[in-house]
Parts: structure tokens; sequence; C-alpha cells
């Protein structure tokens, strides 16, 4: 176990260089940069910019700096203090802005990810022990509904339906009082009670992705020789379908959760932008969108690091859970 989990941090490791290289170079490809759409916004609103103001901003900013001197001193920064940059757009502390923001984020994630899991994986293992019954066939079409409506087209009719049956706002997550004060048990408690419908919107999609991955493997499992044999020796259905089957048909769950960490952390950016939420995908498009390069190539690096590091989770995992992954890898 040791050795495999020692090569899968090394190559993670290189990995992590690559993938903070090429972020760097793909948010500064398009043409121009910050400072560039910050003037001609200024222009736009009736402000004139001399060249003087210009060059002093670039300077201030390290604009003027080839692209490879501004990555080496943005990744000295963030190996040695921890320190990703200053968001030219905010002009504050990247670390101050996804904190900011990082806690909601993860509540909403966090939620939603266990509704996924609580709903979907029940179905799916009823839905595959009573194939083609009523059942199956009603959680089958949910499914393919669940999987074909994309989340901000179900966020904009909740907040259609909210408005107009009911005349309130699904817009938002905390009450007006509590949007600037401090955290407290009252903030959090309001924080719950408006949390259910960004975490109903977005479960939606992933809870029929679930129950049909879940149905889909454990059905291949039943099928398969050694439930047959044993049936014939006449263990019981529950002790064949929750100690054996299941526990081989859950690898493919197991192998997600290098897709849940990224999602903990970023959210579901078009559901957030729809439904006005304050985390971190909208501050990572508003990066984008205005070429604000430390911002957006620090949200990057994070959710790079985290899709690695959940892969690796669920390397290690798949490994401790199914014996034929440990075995095949001592044989080679």
């Amino acid at each position: 176990m040791l050795p495999f989990i020692t090569q899968r941090v090394v190559i993670l490791a290189a990995l992590l260089i690559v993938l903070s290289v090429v972020s760097f170079i793909l948010i500064e490809l398009p043409p121009g940069d910050f400072l560039t759409t910050y003037v001609e916004r200024l222009k736009i609103e009736g402000h004139e910019v001399s060249k003087d103001e210009v060059e002093k901003l670039s300077q201030i900013y390290g604009l003027d700096q080839p692209v490879h001197t501004r990555y080496l001193l943005w990744v000295r920064k963030i190996v040695l203090r921890g320190d990703f940059g200053r968001s030219l757009q905010h002009d504050r502390p990247v670390n101050e802005l996804i904190k900011e923001r990082l806690l909601l984020t993860v509540v909403i994630s966090l939620c939603t990810m266990v509704v996924v899991w609580l709903i979907a994986i029940p179905i799916g293992v009823f839905s595959a022990t009573r194939q083609y019954s009523f059942f199956d066939y009603f959680w089958t079409f949910v499914g393919v509904v669940g999987l074909g409506t994309p989340n901000f087209l179900l966020a904009l009719l909740v907040m259609w339906v909210g408005f107009l049956w009911f005349g309130i706002s699904a817009v938002g997550i905390q009450s007006p009082e509590f949007i600037s004060a401090p955290w407290s048990v009252a903030r959090v408690i309001d924080l719950l009670k408006h949390a259910w419908v960004p975490v109903a919107v977005i479960a939606l999609t992933g809870t029929a992705g679930l129950i049909r991955i879940t149905r889909g493997t454990l059905l291949d499992e039943l099928k398969k020789a050694y439930v047959i044999v044993a049936r014939a020796k006449g263990l019981g259905e529950g002790r064949i379908v929750f100690k054996y089957s299941l526990r081989i048909a859950i690898n493919p769950l197991i192998s997600t959760i290098g897709w849940m960490l990224p999602t903990i952390f970023s959210g579901e950016a078009l559901v957030s932008i729809v439904l006005n939420l304050h985390t971190i995908g909208p501050l990572l498009l508003q990066a984008l969108l205005n070429q604000d390069m430390f911002l957006a190539g620090s949200i990057v690096l994070i959710l790079g690091f985290l899709t690695l590091l959940g892969t690796l989770v669920s390397d290690i995992m798949l490994v401790w859970v199914d014996p034929r992954i440990r075995f095949a890898g001592v044989a080679r």
C-alpha cells in the first residue's frame, strides 16, 4: 500500500506543477490584460486616463514584466508564504476573497452531496433488485428527466414558480439583515433555512445520474456467477446484495470522489449566478471576464489541486475496498 501511495503522490506533485503553468498561460492568452480592460471601461464611463497613469498602474500591478516572471513570482509567494497574490479587480488579497465565499460554498456543496447520496443509492439499489417493476420504470423516467434538465433552467423555473404562485423570492441565500453581518448562530440558522432551494436544484442532476450508475453497476453484479452460486447455496437475497454485490458495485461511486472535492470548493457556477449566490463559482467567472490573472489563476490552481487530491483519495479507497485492485497492482 505504501509504495502505491508514494507513487501517486509523486505523480500528483508533477501534475500540479504542469497544471499551474498551463493555467497561468491560458489565462494570459486572451489579448490585452486587466489594465487594458480597466482603462477601456473608464473611457466608456467618460473618464480620461493618460499614458503616464497607465504606465504607473502597470508598474504597480507588475504587468510590465514578462509572463514567466509574473508566474515565478506568483508561485514563489504561494509556496513560501501561502499568498496567492492580490486581485487586480477588487484590489484585495486573493486569500481574503476566497475566504469570504468559502464557507457558503462548502455548506451548499456538502448539503447537496449528502442529499444526493442518501436519496440516490437506496433508490438505485431498490430499482436494481426490482428490475422492470413500476418503481423501476418510474425512477428511470425521473432519472432521464433529471439528466436532461439543466440546473440553471430548473433554477429559473423555481424562481418563476416561487414568485408567481407563492409570492416569494428564491434569489439569494441570506435574509437582508444577515448579508453583511458577522457569522453567528443566528446567521447559520438563517443560512440553513434558505439553503434548501439551491441544494434541491443542484442535487437533481447528481441524484438522477447516481441512481442510474448504482442501478446499472448493481445489475451487472447480480448477473454474475458468484451470485448464482450463492443463491443456489441458500444465501439470503439481502446478504447477497448488501454484503457482496453492492460492495463491488460501489466502486464507480468511490471513483467520483475525485470530482466532488473541486465541486465542494467551487459550487455550481451557473446556478449560483441565476440564484445570486455569493459562492466561488461566480467569482471565478468575473475574474476570467476581467482578466484578473492572479484571482482566476489561484482559483483554477486550487480546483486542479483538489481534483488531483480527490483522485488520489479515490485510488486509495478503491484499493482498500476492492482487494482485486490491490492484487493487480502487486502483480504488475
